[in-house]
């Protein structure tokens, strides 16, 4: 009441009581339709938001041009997510490939549409592959068209293979010819080199040498062998070859296979095992790159022999860990995987 006096204001509480009381189921009224209609609003809000836009047909714009497709979609009030994709026709270039939803879908207002649009031919022209090597060839035409559905470019098989006193493998002849136009799927067709008819080598002595440096320098010579083992014998040394044929410093044809015999490691490490892997493989026109890896069973990788091999016998000594497996691969391609027991 002080504050009231202070302020020269004059309040009269038995005056309030009464207006109260005569007013006070109206102010509850106000109150009460305030919260319903705020109620209404709040709901109303959310019935829209959730309700989104309106619905609409996705249209077809398979084969149509980029331009058309999106005034489609523009119409529909639909939005593109585009996608680029080489084709197998030059003619196709700009136009839609594929679509996602499909056509006659029924979907929202405003969703984005997948749209994947040709960017033509990867090429247009054939290269030159003369003077390359086959599988440098092979693996390129895998890359080109490795997102194509249809290879544009493929390779006929088996190629012609004829003598040349170009190193083997090497591309000679190519059909159709470099620079030709590309107008759809097209085989290339290709003449090899399976290297010199009448090639002469040295053979190099490997007797006593450890039968991985002797592997190594019958690698370097480009001579292939075969191998097998034996007990050491009198002062033979353990793991090493004993025996050649043809023996050392013989000039022989350069298809000439040397067998070595190895005299068996006469003690090993606990639980390391000496053998000789043998499989057998086709007959290749000229020497293909094998690689014979081990793999430890703590999952250690590690290289036993890469070279170049004309298929066949294929026998090559290890010395690794009991329960490893040993890995053939040709041109880096796994043929066959061995356990060591």
């Amino acid at each position: 009441m002080k504050l009231f006096q202070r302020f020269d204001i004059d309040f009269d509480p038995d005056a309030m009581e009464t207006y109260l009381s005569k007013h006070g189921r109206l102010f509850i009224s106000a109150a009460v339709a305030l919260l319903v209609l705020m109620g209404i609003v709040a709901v109303t809000v959310l019935g829209l938001a959730l309700r989104g836009g309106e619905q609409t047909m996705v249209p077809n714009v398979v084969g149509k041009e980029l331009t058309a497709a999106l005034l489609e979609l523009q119409a529909k009030e639909l939005y593109p997510r585009i996608q680029l994709r080489y084709s197998n026709s030059a003619t196709d270039k700009g136009t839609i490939l594929e679509q996602d939803p499909r056509p006659g879908t029924i979907v929202k207002a405003g969703r984005r549409i997948r749209l994947v649009v040709s960017r033509g031919m990867v090429v247009d022209k054939v290269e030159n592959y003369i003077g390359q090597n086959i599988d440098d060839v092979k693996i390129h035409l895998q890359t080109l068209f490795a997102t194509a559905s249809r290879p544009l470019l493929s390779l006929r098989e088996p190629p012609l293979y004829k003598y040349s006193s170009e190193p083997a493998g090497t591309v000679l002849e190519q059909k159709p010819e470099p620079g030709t136009n590309i107008d759809g799927p097209t085989q290339l067709e290709l003449v090899v080199s399976r290297g010199p008819e009448n090639a002469m080598i040295k053979v190099p002595d490997v007797v006593g040498l450890p039968f991985a440096d002797a592997l190594e320098r019958l690698r370097q010579a480009g001579v292939w062998f075969t191998c097998s083992s034996r007990p050491v014998e009198n002062r033979e040394n353990p793991g090493a070859v004993v025996s050649q044929l043809p023996a050392g410093q013989a000039v022989v044809a350069a298809n000439t296979v040397v067998n070595l015999v190895i005299a068996e490691p006469a003690s090993l490490p606990e639980e390391t095992v000496f053998g000789i892997f043998a499989q057998n493989l086709p007959q290749y026109p000229y020497p293909l790159e094998i690689k014979l890896e081990s793999i430890s069973p703590s999952g250690e990788r590690k290289r036993i022999f890469v070279g170049p091999c004309p298929g066949g016998d294929v026998t090559l000594p290890y010395q690794v860990e009991r329960g490893s497996v040993l890995v053939l691969s040709v041109l880096n391609r796994e043929v066959i995987r061995k356990t060591v027991e």
